[in-house]
């Protein structure tokens, strides 16, 4: 049950690139599996669904670039979920926001804790804020079909999710202050690396700790 290799899910190639130039020296269970799914929540179900049907991992990271909707926080922030929501009102909590978070603010990134909520397009401008009147920090388009693959199949394999901002409310893609805004995102990202294998080992150990309650074919 414990001890495979990390499971990195991302929608998008120049995330997985990012992602895949970072430190992993201390990577438990061997090399990461780093995967791209595609944009949107249909996608992100159906490969996030193949994978986790074969097993053999310790935990499952959600990365990648994402959107803010509130005020306070700044491309390049890293925006870790302590639950995720999706449009249709279904809630995945996560336990892994404070620890995760500790370890991306021990590595020097300003990080902020927060509900994400997974959309079905891309959100810009006053559904923005309404989104942050009901209490979302974050909005992206896969996390939650992720969760409920998880939920499904795997539901005691740790999980987080986490967005490096590129756009907030004062900055949408659509300025021309994206490029730069993006590249710092994309360093960001590949910086936070050490900190994915830091909370992976974390909780592997917390994990093997626990007496097993699972089915004899989870184990």
């Amino acid at each position: 049950m414990t001890g495979g290799a990390l499971l990195v899910v991302c929608a998008l190639g120049p995330e997985v690139w990012a992602l895949r130039g970072g430190d992993w020296s201390e990577a438990a269970g061997g090399p990461p599996v780093l995967a791209r799914t595609g944009v949107g929540r249909s996608r992100a179900r159906r490969v996030v669904g193949e994978l986790l049907a074969r097993d053999g991992y310790g935990a499952l990271v959600v990365a990648g670039f994402g959107a803010a909707v509130g005020p306070g926080v700044r491309p390049a922030d890293v925006i870790v979920a302590d639950a995720v929501r999706d449009a249709e009102g279904n809630h995945y909590p996560l336990d892994s926001a404070k620890q995760l978070a500790r370890v991306l603010q021990a590595r020097g990134l300003t990080t902020h804790t927060g509900l994400h909520h997974t959309a079905d397009h891309v959100v810009r401008g006053v559904e923005r804020r309404a989104l942050n009147s009901r209490g979302a920090l974050a909005v992206d388009m896969e996390a939650a079909a992720v969760l409920a693959a998880r939920a499904e199949l795997r539901p005691w394999l740790p999980a987080a999710v986490l967005r490096v901002v590129v756009d907030t409310p004062d900055h949408e893609l659509i300025r021309p202050g994206t490029l730069p805004a993006g590249l710092r995102a994309w360093r960001t990202l590949r910086a936070a690396v050490p900190a994915l294998t830091a909370w992976h080992r974390q909780a592997a150990a917390a994990l093997e700790s626990l007496p097993s309650t699972l089915p004899q074919e989870a184990s």
